[in-house]
């Protein structure tokens, strides 16, 4: 069995399902043997999204300039849109993104001894996505009932978690995050879904345990990438923020006047590698 499990969940825009396979190999290759010690997964929710985003794009294209810039925007902000909109709808893409985050969880759970460790690695709007899910989960474990997703009710969707396996006290408390060692975020735009709260009602996820870390990587030059703790002083007591210049070279160059690229380079980037070895070693 495994000692710890890496899940990662990306972000806006046209995604494919390999999308976190480059880091994986990378972080395999300089982990060696320890490799064998630690589950890979990635969480994919784009295909909920992309085909409505593809008959728009197919539709109004031809008739647009700046096609790429356009692009990123429309498959970028119409996922965001999309995940909120009535959201507290039983069918809704807000729920179905929180069933494939709980199915990977469960997977990953499988794959790990009893006191395995999950670290948690979401770019862009999954990190919103994933403040979500575990807002609702905690929300659920203090015997709140959340306004929307499936910690409505989670043994009501053992099928899409477990298929026919029942749901054991065990598997719910993992996949509310009791074994979540932490969370790592990237370009993470949050603050873009708080902004217009007043700074009482911006208030995180309660942290799912003692020893759970949230370290947030930001560039200062990303205009879709936030710090978070200064968002309000609850946020300032959860996450360590981290400044890099994501990729660095070429598109840390191309990020002073912005572009999409620089959005897209942190997983590229040494120092948030690195910090996730460091991370890994110390949890193998």
């Amino acid at each position: 069995m495994n000692s710890v499990a890496l899940l990662s969940i990306h972000g806006m825009g046209e995604t494919q399902p390999d999308y976190a396979d480059a880091l994986f190999s990378t972080l395999r290759q300089q982990l060696g043997p320890q490799a064998a010690k630690v589950f890979f997964h990635s969480v994919y929710y784009q295909d909920l999204l992309q085909y409505n985003e593809q008959r728009v794009w197919q539709a109004v294209a031809s008739r647009l300039r700046w096609s790429k810039l356009r692009r990123f925007m429309l498959y970028g902000f119409a996922d965001a849109a999309a995940l909120e909109h009535r959201k507290e709808q039983p069918h809704s893409l807000y729920h179905y993104s929180q069933l494939k985050i709980a199915r990977a969880l469960y997977l990953a759970k499988q794959q790990l001894s009893a006191k395995g460790k999950l670290v948690l690695l979401a770019h862009s709007l999954g990190g919103h996505v994933l403040s979500c899910y575990l807002w609702d989960a905690q929300q659920a474990k203090a015997g709140s009932k959340p306004a929307a997703g499936i910690w409505r009710d989670i043994k009501r969707y053992q099928a899409g978690i477990s298929g026919d396996k029942l749901l054991t006290e065990d598997d719910i408390a993992f996949l509310r995050g009791d074994q979540l060692a932490a969370l790592m975020t990237t370009g993470c735009n949050i603050p873009i879904f708080v902004a217009a709260h007043a700074m009482e009602q911006i208030v995180p996820f309660t942290k799912p345990n003692s020893g759970f870390i949230w370290h947030n990587y930001y560039d200062k030059d990303d205009v879709l990438g936030w710090p978070l703790a200064d968002l309000s002083p609850p946020y300032a007591a959860l996450v360590k923020d981290i400044t890099i210049n994501a990729g660095g070279g070429f598109f840390g160059w191309l990020a002073a006047s912005w572009n999409p690229l620089s959005h897209n380079q942190y997983w590229r980037d040494k120092s948030v590698q690195q910090a996730l070895l460091t991370l890994l070693h110390k949890l193998t």
